[in-house]
């Protein structure tokens, strides 16, 4: 009953997710007057953005993989590194891994000691990133990058039980960060190690392997569910992990597809977000309703019939599927354009960006065609006729091996595409070294609010009161009905998923106007509970006739 009682309380908020522009038909992308802008950053940082994260800092930390050859950018002579696996080979100084800060385009590289190639991480509770596994000698290596104005990578070479190359992370409910699969790994175990961590089988992974070659099942999606349990996505299928306890309590109905059979993970790489969890009951006794939406990928053969030339449509379907019901079960859609490798971003306002990818082939070395280079807007809260929208394109293929991620600014930064064994500029789809920024349609000339004063400043407890004072320049009045306030956990992203990725919309009192002045103070509260929001930063922004403020990072705990 809780879960059903949610949905209405969902309905009711979701009438607030919406943006101030119109949605356009999407029958015909040709024809349509597309919306949001482009702005390239840096021509060059030196890397390819493989990956990419968000620090409470607002740096961004890239990096891909020590094993690409000769990058674009060195490193100081004291940084120079010396690549475990080829000790003879005299050491490197290309760096591979860069800081870049979006204020004023200034990029530090650093350096990374052991292969980073496909490996996962998270922002840990304190604000550290954490970075988990990859290729070879780094296949069991845990990184952390502090964020402070001379900090380097650090690295713990035994810091996985296991190999972990293609896994995915999820901070959980105590703080731990769990680490899930991996190239023929089918277990999981945690961040950071106890005296007793062992290994953790999870047989679910191996059923959904089904080719020891091209398995479809790596890079599980991860979503944590209100209840504290894990929603485990896998090929075409899903589980929900009491990880505490190591038992599946649920078994998800299997994606449905019209077309044929569409795999969802890697290498036939599709995308997935949790939707926006609107917090209506601040005691945490009543579970919100947690909806899941899968985008994109493509046939389960795709790879092996890319690598033999023949290049597939990707799939243009997507399904969303609520995980707190009792009889949970896929409603299907279809995007206006078929992608493979797109990325799925959360935007402030609660919708959601896919971004990214190509409309044929697959991931992997050189087997993709036809770049999606129109980004496409899901609208949560319209009807499935009209959520969605296809954006201005780029000029720049996004295709394997590429990223995105939000700003604090309402942003979204993007980067990498490198589908080559190491750095060249001479083939049709080259390595790309570039930043760009998209501005999506609430960016497009709209007066926005600006969070002058919040209540608590930097930290907040669980359940805390909490008050937002902001400004609303160019509105007679505010109405408190169209005005929410959402609170937005960074992700590390790569290989089309944004790890820890989480949109909460937080329990609302009342918006009213002071007496002074054009500020309007929100009183509402913070999460009732840890599963809601796992303890770390966060960024809170202030969202008005669907324009967001620029986000105040925040700490939970």
């Amino acid at each position: 009953m809780a879960a059903k009682t949610c949905v209405f309380l969902l309905i009711a908020i979701t009438t607030c997710l919406t943006t101030v522009s119109q949605a356009h038909s999407t029958s015909s992308i040709e024809t349509t007057t597309y919306q949001g802008k482009w702005k390239l950053l840096k021509r060059s940082i030196g890397v390819s953005a493989m990956h990419m994260a968000l620090l409470p800092n607002d740096k961004i930390i890239v990096f891909d993989r020590t094993s690409f050859g000769p990058s674009n950018i060195t490193v100081p002579q004291s940084k120079c590194r010396i690549d475990s696996a080829t000790p003879s080979s005299g050491g490197s100084c290309f760096a591979h891994s860069v800081e870049f800060d979006p204020s004023n385009r200034a990029v530090r590289p650093l350096t990374i000691l052991t292969d980073t190639w496909c490996s996962s991480g998270a922002l840990s509770s304190d604000g550290v990133l954490v970075q988990t596994g990859g290729f070879q000698a780094g296949e069991r290596v845990v990184r952390y990058f502090k964020p402070c104005s001379d900090c380097d990578w650090v690295e713990n070479p035994g810091g996985l039980i296991t190999s972990r190359w293609y896994a995915s992370n999820q901070v959980l409910p105590d703080g731990r960060i769990i680490v899930v699969g991996g190239r023929l790994e089918f277990s999981y175990e945690f961040i950071p190690k106890t005296t007793s961590e062992k290994l953790h089988e999870l047989p679910f992974l191996e059923e959904t392997s089904y080719s020891a070659k091209v398995p479809n099942n790596l890079y599980p999606f991860l979503h944590l569910s209100p209840d504290g349990n894990l929603f485990v996505f896998a090929n075409d299928r899903a589980i929900l992990l009491d990880y505490v306890n190591n038992r599946v309590i649920r078994r998800f109905p299997t994606m449905p597809d019209g077309n044929g059979v569409v795999s969802r993970n890697y290498p036939s790489t599709g995308s997935s977000a949790l939707l926006p969890i609107t917090l209506s009951q601040n005691d945490g006794n009543v579970l919100p309703n947690a909806v899941v939406l899968v985008c994109g990928g493509t046939a389960s053969d795709s790879n092996v019939k890319a690598s033999a030339g023949e290049y597939i449509p990707a799939a243009k379907t997507c399904g969303r599927i609520s995980i707190t019901d009792e009889k949970p079960k896929w409603e299907m859609e279809e995007m206006p354009i078929e992608r493979v490798m797109g990325d799925m971003i959360l935007l402030p306002t609660g919708d959601v960006l896919i971004i990214n990818g190509a409309r044929r082939g697959t991931a992997g070395w050189d087997v993709a065609r036809e770049p999606a280079l129109n980004p496409v807007l899901y609208r949560t809260g319209r009807d499935a006729k009209t959520r969605f929208e296809t954006l201005s394109p780029s000029n720049i293929p996004r295709l394997y091996h590429s990223t995105a991620h939000l700003l604090a600014d309402g942003r979204v930064l993007v980067g990498g595409s490198n589908p080559n064994r190491n750095y060249n500029f001479s083939t049709v789809f080259p390595t790309e070294l570039s930043l760009e920024a998209f501005d999506p349609p609430y960016l497009d000339g709209q007066s926005r609010p600006l969070i002058t004063k919040m209540k608590p400043e930097t930290e907040m407890r669980y359940k805390q009161r909490l008050s937002v004072r902001f400004r609303s320049e160019g509105k007679e009045s505010v109405n408190g009905d169209r005005v929410y306030v959402t609170m937005v956990a960074p992700s590390f992203t790569t290989h089309s998923l944004a790890m820890n990725q989480r949109l909460l919309v937080l329990d609302a009192g009342k918006v009213v106007r002071r007496e002074e002045g054009d500020e309007y103070v929100f009183d509402g509260y913070a999460p009732p509970t840890p599963a809601l929001a796992p303890p770390g930063y966060y960024l809170i922004f202030v969202v008005v006739d669907g324009v967001p403020s620029r986000g105040m990072w925040v700490r939970i705990k």
